[in-house]
């Protein structure tokens, strides 16, 4: 079973990484890998292609510890996938590490994943009943099942049949001897873009600061129902999916928390939307105080906006631990709150006796935030008053992002008030979703705001147990 991680009790996802046409693909990969730590530190994989045989070194622990030179040269090759995982869907194991390698009646395959897909553990019972053997317990494998099946690969375009079986979240990047596939579900759950090398070479990424790491061009994104085929030949485009009738299902949540703030992602760039989420947040709740303190990391950016807007000066009231280390799977609530001590210390001399606006980017589980403010009353602040730059989470994700329980969410079955008394903060303000939504670009019915308003784009066909597919895994594994 998955159990939650951090300090935040929620995981990021995953992010992919491509290279075709360089020789130094696999460096590369390694490099824009890097650059995207942020949306998965649990396992990291890389897979080049020769022409004819695909290599694959992939396993549990960062890219940079995983990844040594002699490594990297063993993958020498001039196309290249890699991948950076949290689980959503499947335990954190060895044998779940991306990108998944496989070998059927077509060739070799491999395939990386950021997403979530709601009707995998339906689809894997299925061709479990018809003698197929799982080797993992990641919804990314029943895409493989069902590109294997004898009968999809008389199709004219097998990949287009499969992609039109999968339900939910998918960006993904295949790697075959020849080719390279960059393709993303019809809704555009996950961002993934394309880019160019100097050379020439074809670059996909989940986020753009991967594409500045290796000084490649932005080109444009992956369109939501687009499938696109890197080969010797060139790049060739194609779609998929029926009529959405408009909607799109880009992830808000990339823009608060996930995503780099040097990044651009949904045609907009991230640190200037969370700013003015910030900005956005002062004119909702407007407090006389003293200073503006963020809570690190990704809060800074809305704290920037609110201080900018409302003329209260930005101030550090903590400080992050650069030598932590990881952040090991937690078993239990006092487990994480010890994390948060170790890397996440109040400057007491900044904050003693100061009227603070504390601004955050989300509040999940709300036991670690309340932890902050505790340390901020314990060195001398006189008011805490609390500021969230996105709505309260009340909702499950089903698309790749991994809330706990609903039932442990803060805001689940809680009023304003009774969260403001249960954080001890002297006010408490969420930015609303309209005022969310006005701080984007696209139009509100192309984003999926269903962790915030219940408003899910995808039909959740119940009983949906996210677990299922390896509950049966575990028996067979232990």
């Amino acid at each position: 079973m998955e159990i939650l991680t951090e300090n935040r009790s929620v995981k990021h996802h995953c992010g992919l990484f491509g290279v075709f046409g360089h020789a130094d693909a696999a460096a590369l990969a390694h490099l824009g890998l890097f650059a995207q730590q942020h949306r998965g530190q649990e396992s990291a994989g890389i897979c080049t292609t020769d022409g004819e045989t695909i290599s694959r070194i992939a396993e549990m622990g960062l890219v940079n510890d995983i990844f040594t030179k002699r490594r990297l040269e063993s993958l020498r090759n001039p196309a290249a996938i890699g991948h950076v995982r949290y689980s959503t869907t499947g335990s954190c194991s060895d044998q779940n590490a991306q990108p998944l390698m496989f070998s059927f009646a077509g060739g070799q395959v491999a395939i990386a994943h950021n997403g979530n897909l709601i009707n995998a553990a339906l689809l894997r019972q299925k061709y479990e009943s018809h003698g197929h053997i799982f080797q993992t317990t990641s919804d990314t494998e029943v895409i493989i099942h069902l590109l294997a099946k004898p009968a999809h690969q008389e199709k004219t375009r097998p990949l287009v049949h499969v992609l039109n079986h999968l339900q939910g979240a998918y960006s993904l990047l295949l790697l075959f001897p020849d080719r390279m596939i960059a393709a993303r579900d019809p809704l555009g759950f996950r961002p993934l873009c394309l880019g160019k090398m100097p050379n020439g070479a074809t670059v996909v990424a989940s986020e753009t600061c991967a594409l500045d790491i290796i000084d490649a061009e932005y080109v444009r994104d992956v369109e939501p129902g687009e499938i696109v085929t890197v080969t010797k030949e060139g790049v060739k485009s194609h779609r998929f999916g029926g009529d959405t009738n408009g909607r799109g299902a880009a992830c808000i949540f990339e823009q608060i928390y996930f995503a780099d703030p040097s990044s651009n992602i949904f045609g907009e760039n991230v640190h200037l939307v969370r700013d003015r989420m910030g900005r956005r947040l002062s004119h909702e709740a407007p407090v006389d105080a003293d200073m503006v303190v963020p809570v690190p990391n990704c809060a800074r950016c809305a704290a920037i906006g609110y201080s900018n807007e409302s003329g209260i000066p930005l101030g550090r009231g903590f400080t992050t631990s650069h030598y932590a280390g990881r952040s090991f799977i937690m078993p239990d609530q006092s487990s994480r709150v010890h994390q948060v001590k170790v890397k996440l210390r109040v400057i007491r001399d900044v904050v003693r006796g100061k009227r603070l606006i504390v601004v955050e980017d989300s509040v999940v589980r709300g036991t670690t935030t309340r932890g902050k403010i505790g340390a901020l009353r314990k060195a001398g602040a006189t008011e805490i008053h609390l500021r969230v730059a996105s709505p309260p989470i009340r909702h499950g994700c089903y698309f790749g992002i991994d809330f706990p329980d609903v039932s442990k969410l803060v805001a689940t079955n809680r009023t304003i008030e009774q969260i403001r008394d249960y954080l001890e903060v002297d006010s408490l303000h969420f930015l609303s979703a309209d005022g969310m939504l006005d701080c984007v670009k696209m139009p509100r019915n192309k984003y999926c705001t269903a962790c915030f308003t219940g408003d899910y784009p995808v039909e959740v066909k119940e009983p949906f147990d996210k677990f299922s597919m390896e509950r049966s895994q575990l028996r067979m594994f232990t």
